[in-house]
């Protein structure tokens, strides 16, 4: 099932997940996917993360698309937009697979969230060039990431303040 969000083409689709007695299985990208046409993966990698941190800003602005499967653990994931000062959130963990395609234009991070390591596999439509990256980066706390609206809500307690990866859930 896809999930779209405020920002155009940031996406998250529940995998359809076929448990049998030897375990399970799951397709985590298809090209022939109506969802996710135009994309084709051109590199895959491998990311562990330990609790509490947080891997963020950074962005492509050649065309780059990311897509995200948490496989062990739990992650924060957002994008964030400077011209609209939209920021979308979603969290996702490996109880319940799901791929979540990021546009590279837009800045985007992670953030730990299970008080175990995180190990999540990201596949790019890009191949990354050692000697002129496609990276434009900030700091993870960089205050000039003020959201208008949070996952389109711009009532949320977090709207109009720098961003704050730790800020509590719950009260």
């Amino acid at each position: 099932m896809l999930n779209k969000f405020a920002l155009e083409g940031f996406a998250t689709y529940e995998l359809k997940v076929m448990p049998d007695e030897r375990g399970l299985f799951a397709e985590v990208l298809r090209r022939d996917w109506q969802e996710f046409t135009g994309d084709w993966i051109e590199q895959v990698s491998l990311s562990q993360s330990f609790p509490g941190i947080v891997r963020a800003w950074h962005r492509h602005n050649r065309g780059q698309v990311d897509y995200i499967t948490v496989l062990k653990g739990a992650l924060k994931i957002c994008a964030y937009d400077d011209a609209s000062k939209k920021l979308v959130e979603t969290v996702c963990n490996a109880n319940k697979p799901t791929v979540v395609r990021i546009p590279g234009q837009f800045w985007h991070g992670t953030k730990c969230v299970s008080g175990r390591p995180t190990i999540a596999i990201y596949c790019m439509t890009r191949l990354y060039d050692y000697k002129d990256p496609d990276e434009e980066r900030r700091p993870w706390n960089d205050p000039a990431i003020v959201p208008a609206e949070i996952n389109g809500n711009k009532n949320d307690p977090r709207v109009g303040r720098p961003f704050d990866w730790f800020y509590p859930p719950y009260k």
